[in-house]
């Protein structure tokens, strides 16, 4: 068996062909224009380049030799992006992404509105999300016949016929789904006729099949039902059963885990999006992570390593404000202590995410989540070896480094559990998704435990974090 899984982010789209035993047999890519943004905070797109894009992908990975016949595809694309549609499913107007603030009035209504449902649901409405701008396009494109998200249009494009969108991407829409139901008493105050909204369906439920050939895939192929980017990319890492979690450090850090029920974070740092097998996938997005930390990082990492832990304590935020593992808007990054010389600063700059890092996993625990080890890790960071042993002696948990935590990979595990016996979980299991372990440094970690209560005083003497969450490891 061979699945396709196909990545539409704001740059581009990605294909991966996945083969029965996980290994990527082919890959390839195709451009997107970049999305036109304005001081005033509008994000658009073309959602007419998405087909053509998806369909040059589709042809380049599907032409790889080592490819054969490819038994079933989904798409997972970026989170809250939308676009009117006709009856047909055909765009008619721009596709408003992820960040476009036009619609905060009608958000601030629908936090008023809706308040017990974001309650239940640990959601707050912040003024991008996707539930406003629905309402922003009810009213500028009456004649159309609703509204549809990136894989929706993808998915008509394939089928030939308007599809419904999965639960994970209706998320930002305003869509429940602990109780699986639009928050019909927003749309009602907001004027967004019922039948705007399409129908919702699980990730990994198959919604039909190719009725022709198409872009190289066979007649008959399936298409199955998606989850966000986000939600791809861990479960590309192997985080896909209760207990486990992934560290994803990149240009900033994200933590994403399953969980048995729903964490309802009175902050609203933490928020849950519904697997495919009914568990959850709960995370956040901070605002610190690789961004934080320059220079000429292979020599500054040999010598961090050969120097030991920092005497000092650095929060290399990035920009203004902090999201998660706590909420502050005021949150600046600081220095406690003067560094001897730039190895030191780098030494600390390092060892400052995975204070942030333990924070957030400590964080899941105060709110009801188990964490297993080994912690799961992905992102450019995780390439830094010194990086790796600094982070898994803070949070005293082994890291394991995987293989794969492209979107585009965990969409393919998607489409193929949504074809093969076993579920998600066993499909991950088989799939190369084993990578390096790293253990925690004993010799390092009573100097580590003493810079992250520095550390985590310091955000409380600054009224950044109300408690420390210290949860017995």
């Amino acid at each position: 068996m061979t699945v396709v899984g196909i990545d539409v982010a704001t740059a581009g789209v990605r294909a991966s062909a996945v083969a029965d035993d996980g290994t990527v047999v082919a890959r390839a890519s195709a451009p997107l224009p970049a999305p036109v943004r304005t001081a005033g905070g509008r994000s658009e797109q073309d959602a007419r380049a998405w087909w053509p894009a998806v369909e040059s992908a589709l042809w380049q990975v599907c032409a790889a030799p080592e490819v054969g016949t490819v038994d079933a595809v989904a798409v997972a694309a970026t989170s809250g992006t939308i676009v009117a549609v006709d009856r047909h499913g055909t765009p008619v107007s721009p596709a408003l992404m992820y960040d476009d603030r036009r619609a905060a009035r009608e958000n601030a209504t629908a936090a008023t509105v809706g308040a017990d449902r974001w309650d239940a649901m640990g959601t707050a409405v912040t003024p991008t999300m996707a539930l406003g701008r629905i309402a922003w396009l009810a009213r500028e494109y009456p004649d159309a016949a609703g509204v549809a998200h990136t894989p929706d249009v993808i998915g008509t494009a394939l089928l030939g016929e308007p599809v419904p969108v999965d639960w994970s991407h209706a998320l930002k829409s305003g869509y429940d789904p602990g109780v699986r139901t639009w928050p019909w008493e927003v749309f009602d105050a907001l004027g967004v006729p019922p039948s705007w909204l399409p129908g919702v369906v699980a990730p990994t439920c198959v919604l039909g099949e190719t009725p022709r050939p198409v872009a190289g895939l066979p007649k008959g192929c399936r298409v199955v039902a998606g989850m966000t980017d986000g939600c791809a990319a861990q479960i590309a890492t192997g985080a896909v059963s209760p207990g486990r979690f992934a560290g994803i450090l990149g240009t900033t850090y994200v933590l994403k885990g399953v969980t048995r029920h729903r964490l309802v974070d009175p902050a609203g740092a933490v928020y849950s999006h519904r697997h495919p097998d009914g568990w959850w996938l709960a995370g956040g997005a901070s605002n610190t992570g690789g961004a934080g930390v320059t220079g000429d990082l292979r020599r500054l990492d040999a010598a961090a390593a050969a120097r030991g832990p920092a005497g000092m304590v650095a929060y290399p935020l990035t920009g203004t404000g902090e999201r998660f593992p706590f909420s502050a808007g005021d949150a600046r990054g600081f220095v406690l202590g003067e560094p001897s010389d730039e190895v030191e600063l780098h030494r600390a700059r390092l060892e400052g995410v995975a204070f942030l890092e333990r924070l957030a996993l400590e964080t899941m625990r105060s709110l009801g989540a188990t964490v297993e080890g080994p912690l799961l890790a992905a992102g450019g960071g995780s390439a830094s070896a010194l990086w790796n042993r600094i982070r898994a002696t803070v949070t005293g948990l082994s890291l394991q480094v995987a293989e794969h935590a492209e979107t585009a990979y965990g969409a393919a595990l998607l489409a193929a559990a949504g074809t093969a016996p076993g579920g998600l979980d066993h499909l991950v299991a088989r799939a190369a998704t084993r990578g390096t372990v790293v253990d925690p440094e004993q010799a390092e970690a009573e100097a580590l435990e003493a810079s992250y209560l520095r550390f985590v005083g310091e955000l409380g003497r600054r009224g950044w974090l109300d408690r420390v969450p210290m949860v017995e490891r």
